[in-house]
């Protein structure tokens, strides 16, 4: 068996979350980053001895639709799949039917789900610092589970909460802004998951491309980039009131 955590993971949080649940087997771990828009993700084809960890951002209460591009080509063969939706204290709505969904039609078995809490991507605030020590515990622990009923024989589809059809696709639009201090590095322009940022005018962003991921602001060797402050200001005024409240991860099997 070859273990794998399939991630889309901008700012860090998914992948720490991935790596936390794949972290319960013990064993070597191959990571797949859905977030490198340089890969040919139909190059990979899986078997059925294989188990996938896949991971993915709630934006909105859906898949980020590059993460469910990129996974419709992996050939799965039959890899059993856990899968894994990670947000921001909000809500993770409909991402992990739509995420059963596309593994599904992308050849894998569905073995368990997570739903699991990352600091907000772009309030900070909320979430701060999470995945935590506790969460790490508590996604490992919930590995330890799975791996138990995997090994029993008793695995079964799992009951995931969420709705079909899913719900409209709604994200926050807000394309970060570039500060004077950027020297143009593009470092910004080589990592964005989705090219929204010109090799050649790497101060700029495409605003049709880009998924205000803040994957350019979590990168930016200069801090140049930054998500505009008046309307992070608003939404954040917004999110509170359902945002402040501590959430806990959860297992599904």
């Amino acid at each position: 068996m070859k273990l794998y955590a399939i991630f889309f993971s901008p700012t860090g949080g998914t992948r720490e979350v991935c790596l936390a649940l794949a972290g319960g087997w013990q064993q070597p771990v191959e990571e797949i980053d859905l977030s490198d828009p340089r890969r040919d993700f139909g190059q990979i084809t899986l078997s059925p001895e294989d188990l996938c960890v896949v991971a993915v951002p709630s934006f909105g209460g859906r898949v980020p639709p590059a993460a469910a591009q990129r996974l419709g080509q992996i050939h799965g063969e039959g890899a059993r799949a856990i899968l894994a939706a990670v947000y921001g204290n909000r809500a993770f709505e409909d991402t992990l039917v739509e995420l059963e969904d596309v593994l599904k039609a992308a050849g894998f078995v569905c073995v368990a789900g997570v739903a699991a809490i990352a600091e907000h991507s772009i309030m900070r605030q909320f979430a701060t610092g999470r995945p935590n020590e506790t969460d790490i515990l508590q996604l490992k622990e919930f590995a330890r589970q799975i791996q138990a009923q995997l090994e029993s024989g008793a695995a079964t589809e799992p009951s995931l909460p969420g709705n079909r059809p899913y719900k409209e696709l709604h994200t926050i639009p807000m394309v970060p802004q570039t500060l004077d201090c950027c020297n143009q590095c593009g470092t910004c322009a080589t990592l964005c998951p989705v090219q929204a940022i010109p090799a050649d005018a790497p101060n700029r962003t495409d605003p049709d491309r880009c998924i205000s991921c803040m994957r350019c602001v979590q990168v930016c060797p200069q801090k140049a980039r930054q998500a505009p402050p008046q309307a992070v200001a608003a939404i954040s005024l917004k999110l509170e009131p359902i945002c402040s409240q501590p959430k806990m991860n959860q297992l599904f099997l």
